[in-house]
């Protein structure tokens, strides 16, 4: 069986490369983490997790813990000590049986490894039985070490709304980093296959690389695995959830979306080094101040970002 989903291939054929990723994929996804990953997750301070509401709206939320807050009883679960943080969409959509995507980054090492799964709770936590896990390529991370930080301040909603706030916009402009997570629109199905699951994945660039005017985002796709794991998702339900994080201040801004790609056209042109655009016009959004308990060092930008673009001044 072929192990993307008919959105993933299509964009797959659309870039040329469907036959090399029908070769690569049963290769690398895998339905277990193999003991280099079970091991990585275990160093994190946080995990990156896609879930998705009762409407099918995907949101990006963040979990946190000391060093070894998870860990991999066996292959195919990863457990994880931490419950959602303070006004934390997770706080709504995390249930038995619910189809997670989980993002472990370790932003200083550059290292990255995802997979889906399904949640089982725990008093202290939760167990995700895995369905699909793979590695991914250190391009466009920013290079800052997090630290736990138990005493930071659990944080109050500055803004809630159906669109973005100065302030929001503010954020997402100084922004180098962001996280997007979508889904399958049969995500929500119990007994759904794997790759038709929940994704949450990380996207890069020098500030200023997402463009904000009024409600709309608008961020250049650079060349990558050619997975098309967020584009393929969006292909076949096109809604997204970000989350995006201020690092000095430990500030989150949660943002669901109407999602879309630009395949070409002079603002595509515009941007140096982008193979496409994607098209994010917000429909719901949280900002929620001083509520990330990590503290992170200085950043070193990502090599793979030379010779990239910016949107042009106006």
């Amino acid at each position: 069986m072929n192990a993307f989903h008919h959105g993933e291939q299509a964009l797959q054929a659309r870039a040329g490369v469907q036959a090399q990723m029908a070769q690569i994929g049963p290769r690398v996804m895998r339905d277990h983490m193999p003991d280099q990953h079970r091991e990585f997750f275990g160093l994190l301070p946080f995990v990156l997790v896609g879930s998705v509401d009762d409407h099918g709206q995907p949101w990006a939320s963040v979990l946190t813990g000391a060093p070894g807050f998870m860990d991999s009883p066996a292959p195919t679960q990863l457990r994880i000590r931490a419950q959602a943080l303070p006004h934390d969409p997770l706080n709504t959509t995390l249930h038995e049986g619910a189809r997670l995507g989980l993002l472990g980054i370790q932003p200083h090492t550059r290292r990255r490894n995802r997979m889906n799964g399904t949640a089982h709770l725990r008093d202290d936590g939760l167990l995700v039985e895995v369905g699909q896990s793979f590695g991914n390529c250190p391009k466009y991370i920013q290079a800052r070490e997090p630290l736990w930080s138990p005493g930071a301040p659990g944080g109050e909603v500055a803004h809630q709304g159906p669109g973005l706030d100065e302030a929001s916009r503010e954020l997402i402009r100084a922004a180098d980093t962001f996280f997007i997570a979508t889904a399958h629109p049969d995500a929500a199905a119990a007994a759904g296959e794997p790759r038709h699951g929940v994704d949450v994945s990380h996207r890069g660039g020098a500030p200023g690389f997402v463009k904000v005017e009024g409600q709309r985002l608008t961020v250049p796709d650079f060349v990558g695995n050619q997975f098309f794991n967020t584009l393929g998702n969006i292909a076949v339900h096109p809604l997204a959830g970000l989350l995006f994080m201020d690092f000095e201040h430990g500030d989150l801004l949660y943002l669901a979306a109407r999602a879309s790609v630009v395949w070409d056209g002079a603002e595509l042109a515009a941007f140096e080094g982008a193979q496409r655009l994607l098209r994010l016009d917000v429909t719901q959004a949280l900002r929620v101040r001083g509520g990330l308990p990590l503290r992170w060092g200085p950043a070193e930008r990502s090599p793979h970002l030379a010779g990239m673009g910016y949107w042009p001044s106006r």
